[in-house]
């Protein structure tokens, strides 16, 4: 299946993408992932995609566009994949379609994650990512005897630049203006499915699970 998981930042997208991944065994494709990589590499896209990275802004289209044709064509995502981060305007939706259809591809689901703003303020606030295995934790996940370590891994824990408050504001002010039309896109389509992310990690993972195994089943 071809799978986009959408919301705000903080949303969540990222941790559920890696735990669906292990459980349906697709590759979780993070956009902004591949692009932290291409500036920590300092390629032509890393740099080009650099600054808005930095100040919290949209990183242009024909970048975002080459990166995923690129990656959907080549090793396991060519069977299957979670898309996380992108599409996050209309022009973006219509182009990723584009996309597809000439790749004979296409979407079967948007999961959708609804939370609340100030709730996404404080988890981009909060949040660690792990240098080495790459989970994302919140203060409450973190091993009180040494907080600066990964409770997984054991890695150490760093800081996005861009989860300040300042940035996240920002990044969620940008969302509501240019990204939350793109449900009604995904509504008129039929390809729209809206889930609680207020919740804990595992019941909403549990939801999405089902409602991707009814719509497997469906469509079998």
């Amino acid at each position: 299946m071809h799978i986009i998981l959408f919301g705000p930042p903080g949303s969540g997208k990222g941790t559920q993408a890696k735990l669906l991944t292990e459980k349906l065994r697709v590759p979780h494709i993070s956009t902004g992932d591949l692009l932290r990589d291409s500036v920590s590499k300092k390629t032509a896209l890393g740099l080009k995609a650099k600054a808005h990275l930095d100040d919290g802004t949209l990183v242009p289209d024909d970048v975002m566009i080459g990166l995923i044709r690129e990656v959907v064509t080549s090793g396991p995502a060519k069977k299957g994949f979670l898309l996380d981060g992108f599409p996050r305007t209309i022009p973006q939706a219509e182009a990723l379609d584009l996309l597809f259809e000439e790749l004979g591809m296409h979407i079967d689901g948007v999961i959708s994650l609804r939370v609340e703003h100030s709730e996404v303020i404080r988890r981009l606030t909060d949040r660690r990512v792990c240098r080495s295995c790459g989970r994302i934790f919140n203060s409450s996940q973190l091993r009180k005897d040494d907080p600066g370590k990964c409770p997984s891994c054991g890695g150490d824990l760093y800081q996005r630049s861009d989860d300040t408050v300042e940035t996240a504001q920002k990044r969620l002010d940008v969302y509501v203006r240019e990204t939350k039309p793109l449900k009604e896109y995904y509504r008129r389509s039929g390809r729209f499915i809206e889930i609680d992310g207020m919740r804990e990690i595992s019941i909403v993972q549990n939801e999405i699970v089902t409602i991707l195994s009814q719509k497997h089943s469906a469509s079998s």
